[in-house]
This record gives C-alpha cells, structure tokens and sequence, in this order.
C-alpha cells in the first residue's frame, strides 16, 4: 500500500525578505522529521481556504540546525499562495507534507543555478561545508540582475573563487553580463565527464542539460528534479 501522507502543521517563527522579491521563513522542525539536502515538500498555509493549496519549496536549512528554513520567490502580480505568503509573519502555521526530491549530493561537481533555482544547492553547500567536505565543487549562478542574487554573502564565504555569478540583464564591472550557452560552458568547464546538479525554470534546466549532453556529460551525471 502507498505510503500516507503525513501533515505537520507547524509554526513559523521568523521572516524577513533577503531579496526584492524572495523571503525566507524559518518554521518548527517536528520531531523525527529528516531530510537529505537538496530535498523538498509540500507546503500549504494553515487557512481553511488555503490549507488544500499546496506548493513545492526546497528546505534550505540543514539538519544540524533545530529548524527548517525555506527562501520562497513572491510573485505579488496574483492573488496566488506566494502572494499570500508575503504577507504571512511568525506566528502563523503552515502545513508540511512528506520530504521528496531527486537532487541529491553524489560527489564533486558542477552546480549550475537560475534564479530561485539556487534554493537545494543552498542546502547541500551548508551541509558539505559544515562538514568540510566542500573542496572540490564549482557553482555557476545566473540571475537577471545582481539584485536577485539570493544569499550573494554567504556562498562567496564557502566557495571563494568557485563561485561564478552571471548576469543576464545588466552588465556591471567585475560580473559576467551573458547566458550560460555553449561557449560559456567550454570556456568555465574543463572536465564533461563530472557530476553537474542543475535547477531553475524548466526551459533552462532543459537548454543547459542539452548542450552538457552535447559536449560530452552522460545522462547519469546530469543531475536534475526529476
């Protein structure tokens, strides 16, 4: 028989916007509740009218910490749950559901990012880098503006010089002002044959996991939310 679906209504304890427009909330952890970084769950706000709209976010927390924590995009332009959500604070509850997600740490590699899509990597760096374990792994990040960079600070401190930001409306001294096309991938990756964890929309995921499979990755080493 399938597994059940297990609700935890938990209670968020803080919120603040760390971007423009993405927020992060840090919510109870109940008890025997585990994840592996780089997963997800279904989140719905604890309101008789809402508690059946459920939406996928990734953890970005690690389970060190007595928490769980969540960088959700806001889309204020409808009336949607993370329209919602903006205007939710501590104090209020949420609705998890069972942890799912096939982006997992497999070994050293490249991570390649867009936008909100940086969310399950923030996760696994924090895990390898409490660990040690980090040494090794390269992340390209791309956003339309440097405004949209999420947690900028906190991955140049674990990554150093293996973390390459690129912009894809503004061209600003000292940042990269292009797309991560074909060239773009011959001229920063020496190595086709090493894991790539790759996120953000679909169309982007898409485009980059052709062009990979094209210069040489094998399907196996391409990692992505299946």
């Amino acid at each position: 028989m399938p597994k059940a679906n297990k609700q935890h209504i938990v209670k968020i304890l803080e919120t603040h916007y760390i971007t423009h427009d993405v927020k992060r909330f840090v919510v109870e952890r109940p008890a025997g509740y585990n994840f592996i970084p780089g997963q997800a769950t279904e989140v719905a706000i604890n309101l008789p009218e809402w508690k059946d709209q459920l939406r996928p976010f990734t953890f970005t927390s690690i389970m060190e910490h007595g928490f769980l924590e969540f960088m959700i995009k806001i889309y204020n332009d409808h009336e949607g749950v993370t329209n919602l959500l903006g205007r939710t604070h501590a104090g209020a509850e949420l609705i998890l559901h069972e942890v799912f997600g096939a982006i997992q740490y497999k070994g050293p590699g490249v991570f390649i990012a867009g936008g909100a899509g940086i969310t399950p990597f923030i996760s696994i760096f924090r895990h390898l880098y409490t660990h040690k374990n980090l040494h090794g792994n390269k992340l390209i990040y791309s956003n339309k503006t440097s405004e949209d960079v999420i947690m900028e600070e906190e991955l140049q401190q674990m990554l150093g010089g293996n973390f390459i930001k690129i912009f894809t409306r503004e061209n600003v001294v000292g940042f990269r002002g292009n797309r991560i096309d074909r060239k773009f991938l011959i001229d920063n990756i020496s190595d086709f044959g090493q894991n790539f964890y790759l996120c953000g929309p679909k169309k982007f995921v898409q485009n980059i996991t052709e062009l990979l499979l094209d210069l040489g990755a094998s399907a196996e080493t391409v990692i992505i939310e299946k």
